[in-house]
Formats: C-alpha cells, sequence, structure tokens
C-alpha cells in the first residue's frame, strides 16, 4: 500500500533564535490533500551543526546520542501516525503531544475538548466542560481536606458510589438539579469518548440503568399566558433599566423567540423592510449539512422598536443593535452577550416581582411564551416549529406550556352532545 503519511526532521531556517541557531521540527506531510505541520522540538542547531548530526553517513560518537533522541521522536510520530485510520492532523496532536497514562487522566481529557472547542469558537459550550471540570476539582479537594488541586482523576476513579458521592456535594453546595445535569452530562461524554477510541474499557462505563442515572428532571414550562403579558406589558418600570429590560423582552417575543446572541449579531443586511432573515448561531454547527435561514415577518411593535433602539447608521455591514462593536472576538462576543443577556433578567425579575408575576422570569421565557400563546391562539405546531427553526415538532412541543383549564374544559363540556338533538332538527311531525 502507498505511503501516505511522511515524517521527517526540518531544520527551520526561517527565523534565527537568540542563540544564533534555528529550531529543529518535526515535518508531518500528507499526500492527499498536500498538506504539512511543523511540530516543535527541544533541539537547536546551526547547520552545520545539523548536517554532522543527521545528514552525515558516519556520525561521531559526540553526536551520536543526539542523532539517537532525534530519531526516537521520529520513531514515535510514524508509530501515532500508523495508528490513525484516516490520518487527520487534529488526532495526531493529540496521540503525539500526550504523555503515557495522559488518556486515562479525565483532567487531560477535559483539556483537551475545552481546547477543541475553543479553537472551533464554540465558547459557550467550552464553558460548560470548564465549569463542569471545576465543580469536580472542588468535589476532590473536599473528599480530601487539602487546599490543593488534584492533576490527576483516572476514569476507572468514577464509579457509581463517585458520582452518587459528587451529586450529593453539588447539592450541598446549593447547585440546582439541572446544573448537576449539566456537568454531568459532560463527563458522560468524555466516558463515551474515551470507550470510542479505545482508551477505557465498556466494563468501566459508571452510567446507566442499575448503575448511576444523571438526574433528568422535566422542564419546567416557562411560559407567560395572555393575561400575564398584558400584565407584564402594562407594568409601569421603576427606572430606566427596567424599561430597557421590558423593551427587550417583548421584542424577542415579538421576533419568535430570538435568542439575545442571535440578536446582537443581527445586521442591517438581514433586515429588509418588515422581514428579519438570519441564521440561527446554534445551528450554524449542529445542522450543517441543513441549515435553515429564519424569516421573521416583523410586526408594528417589532418595527418600533428598531426605530427606536437600533443604530441610526443603517449601512448593511452595520449591526442593528449597539451591543456588539466590529472586531470582536468570539470570546468577546460571549462575554458581552452574557452580561447583556444578564443586565436584561435581572432588571426583568425585579418588574415582574413588583407587579406579581413570576420571578424566574427571563429573555428565555419569550420563547416558550411565543410558542405557547401561537398555539393556543389556533397556530399549528408545524407551523410554529417553522417559527422556531425546529428540526421536528417533538422539539416544539418541550416549549408549549399546555391548553388553559377553559379550553380544556371546552373540549370535555360538549363530548356528549350526540345526545341531545339539533333544536331545528324536523321531527317529520307536521
Amino acid at each position: 500500500m502507498e505511503k501516505e503519511v511522511f515524517i521527517s526532521p526540518f531544520l527551520d531556517t526561517r527565523r534565527k533564535l537568540k542563540t544564533n541557531k534555528f529550531p529543529l521540527k518535526i515535518r508531518v506531510f500528507t499526500r492527499y490533500p498536500r498538506k504539512q505541520k511543523l511540530y516543535p522540538t527541544k533541539f537547536e542547531f546551526t547547520e552545520k551543526e545539523f548536517n554532522s548530526v543527521w545528514n552525515t553517513i558516519k556520525p561521531t560518537n559526540e553526536v551520536k546520542p543526539t542523532r539517537a533522541e532525534i530519531q526516537s521522536l521520529l520513531d514515535k510520530a510514524d508509530e501515532k501516525a500508523d495508528q490513525l485510520t484516516p490520518f487527520t492532523f487534529e488526532a495526531f496532536d493529540r496521540l503525539f503531544y500526550q504523555r503515557a497514562g495522559e488518556p486515562e487522566n479525565i483532567f487531560y481529557q477535559y483539556d483537551q475538548v475545552i481546547s477543541r472547542l475553543s479553537e472551533n469558537k464554540q465558547i459557550g459550550t467550552a464553558s460548560n466542560y470548564s465549569l463542569s471540570k471545576r465543580s469536580i476539582l472542588k468535589f476532590l479537594q473536599y473528599k480530601t481536606g487539602s487546599d490543593q488541586e488534584p492533576e490527576k482523576l483516572l476514569f476507572r476513579e468514577v464509579t457509581p458510589q463517585w458520582l452518587n458521592r459528587y451529586e450529593a456535594f453539588m447539592t450541598g453546595k446549593g447547585k440546582s438539579p439541572t446544573t448537576i445535569s449539566m456537568y454531568l452530562r459532560a463527563l458522560r461524554t468524555l466516558f463515551n469518548a474515551a470507550i470510542s477510541e479505545g482508551t477505557i474499557q465498556q466494563d468501566l462505563y459508571p452510567f446507566g440503568r442499575r448503575k448511576y442515572e444523571i438526574p433528568n428532571h422535566k422542564a419546567v414550562k416557562k411560559a407567560l399566558d395572555q393575561q400575564q403579558l398584558k400584565q407584564l406589558y402594562n407594568a409601569t418600570p421603576a427606572n430606566p433599566e427596567q424599561v430597557k429590560a421590558k423593551d427587550y423582552f417583548f421584542f424577542l417575543f415579538n421576533t419568535a423567540g430570538m435568542n439575545v446572541k442571535d440578536m446582537a449579531r443581527i445586521k442591517y443586511e438581514n433586515l429588509k423592510g418588515d422581514t428579519l432573515t438570519y441564521t440561527r448561531e446554534k445551528t450554524k454547527r449542529t445542522a450543517k449539512a441543513n441549515l435553515k435561514q429564519v424569516i421573521v415577518y416583523l410586526n408594528p411593535f417589532a418595527l418600533e422598536f428598531i426605530e427606536r433602539h437600533g443604530n441610526p447608521d443603517r449601512q448593511p455591514q452595520n449591526y442593528i443593535f449597539d451591543i456588539y462593536t466590529p472586531g470582536m472576538t468570539e470570546a468577546e462576543q460571549f462575554r458581552i452577550s452574557h452580561n447583556f443577556t444578564r443586565f436584561i433578567n435581572q432588571h426583568l425579575k425585579e418588574l415582574a416581582k413588583a407587579n406579581g408575576l413570576p420571578e424566574e422570569i427571563s429573555t428565555y421565557w419569550s420563547r416558550h411564551s411565543f410558542a405557547t400563546n401561537a398555539i393556543r391562539n389556533g397556530a399549528s405546531l408545524e407551523l410554529v416549529s417553522q417559527a422556531l427553526n425546529h428540526s421536528d415538532t417533538g422539539t416544539t412541543m418541550n416549549y408549549f406550556a399546555g391548553f388553559e383549564p377553559v379550553t380544556m374544559k371546552d373540549l370535555t363540556a360538549n363530548l356528549m352532545n350526540f345526545l341531545t338533538p339539533p333544536q331545528n332538527e324536523d321531527t317529520g311531525n307536521k
């Protein structure tokens, strides 16, 4: 079989070090596609030194140990490349740089995933893995009574009993079942990946029936009914911050439950008359093969909101709202949208509390409220699913808070109507 990956030493003469020498790198080259990547080593040489160490047929005894070290690195790179079918540089990076025993270390696996997610600009998901890792570190410190963070946690140490104790610890710290579940799902993903890659055996898997089951609390329906929406809309804010929070909540509600991150990203090029077209940031990675644009037909409230809060400079490349600024990194955008969401939620909760509305309200309730009220007003499940950009109606049902009691009462009240003849029925007696 024709060789596809070639490994060789490469003296990088493009830049000279302070020692007046050049760094030696490991060159990895693939035939299909034609691509190469250079990997750093600890070695540095002048061109003459490198020739005497590597390019001479008979190296001197003085340089033989150095040559053997370089050859050992090349052999290791060859071995790792041969393990990969198909070969990818991403997988090679993980294998080449890991030290003995590292793959069995859960913290090493956390760091690898966090790094990949960050490089892929999935800042929110990377943050979730970081928080999951941090919570486990705190649990281990609690268990050992040590102030030092542990550097290692092996997969085989995490048993169903260990997971039960972790859950009890997190509950004692006041963490919600949703938070605990979120952190444990990240850990479970690491286990699944380690099994898939052959790092650990299936029998070490601690999750599932008769083992440890991650808490799966049914999501609370987060929707305001029509009366509550009217009450919130007519509520008198106590300060400018509450005015802003209320305005943004109703804009999100009127744009089919758009989330704050997507709202912050939309530009005037997405706006054509009374139509707003954009791609949800969440689906750009989860549904690459079937990306669908969200089309929102703006009602008078939404159009008037843009007039009041939008950037007066309507150049196509300008953001509509003054949340992001040009040139922000993905991490900066994540931080800004997170802080803006927190600002809205804080002042929205204060306004709701003062007016006898659910204090748990947040920007996310706008999406649930849109879905619930649209269906209650007669919209089909399929239509609402399309408006929410869901891939199936089953997901949409998770947003629906159910029909109001009066509707359910009407449903059953008339079931026996077939026993009562219509008032204008012709009995045949003339």
